[in-house]
Parts: C-alpha cells; structure tokens; sequence
C-alpha cells in the first residue's frame, strides 16, 4: 500500500483526462493481499484500486538535454477518490489523497 506503479488503463470514462490504453503512473491505495500494520493488526479489502498520479508522456527526442528531470507522484491527476483508504499513505506523503478520500481506514 502506498507504492507508485506503472499501469495501463483498461477502462475509461468518455471525455475524462485518462484514456485507455495510456501507460499512467498510479499509487496503491487498496489490495486485496493481507497487510500487516505496526500494531500488530491485519488489513485487507475487497478489491484493488490505485490512484493515478501521473500520465506518461513519449520521450521527445533532444540531444541537449542529458539531465534526468526528478518527477514527483505527489498530486493525484484526478479530483475524487472513491472508497477507503489506509492512513499507511500518511507515511509515504501521500497527504492530498486522505484529504480527497471518502473515508479512512
């Protein structure tokens, strides 16, 4: 929970920022594996579900540019999150999806 991923989107809704079968960068925010937690406590739901944080853009070909850009995953694309989300995304800096999320678990 909480880890970025490269995916590829499978379903989209029309004239949304996403597309499907763009290649996007997302962060778990459920799985259905078990998790352990700190306390000794188990966490799991029913499906899994990631946030997407990012679109992946094609390399534009420049011969001057050698410098790698440090991208950061810290602002969802989108500006609703659905369902429950772990507080496990508190430690990873993923502030603005607990404040856009439903509810915490």
């Amino acid at each position: 929970l909480g880890d970025i991923i490269v995916g590829s989107v499978k379903e989209a809704i029309p004239k949304g920022k996403v597309k499907k079968g763009k290649v996007v960068y997302g962060v778990v925010v459920r799985a259905a594996m078990q998790k352990g937690r700190v306390d000794g406590s188990q966490v799991k739901f029913d499906d899994n579900a990631i946030v997407v944080v990012g679109i992946k853009e094609k390399k534009k070909k420049k011969p001057e540019e050698n410098k790698k850009n440090k991208v950061e995953f810290n602002q969802p694309t989108g500006t609703r999150v659905f369902g429950p989300v772990p507080h496990e995304m508190r430690n990873k800096k993923q502030l603005k999806i607990l404040a856009l999320a439903q509810h915490m678990v």
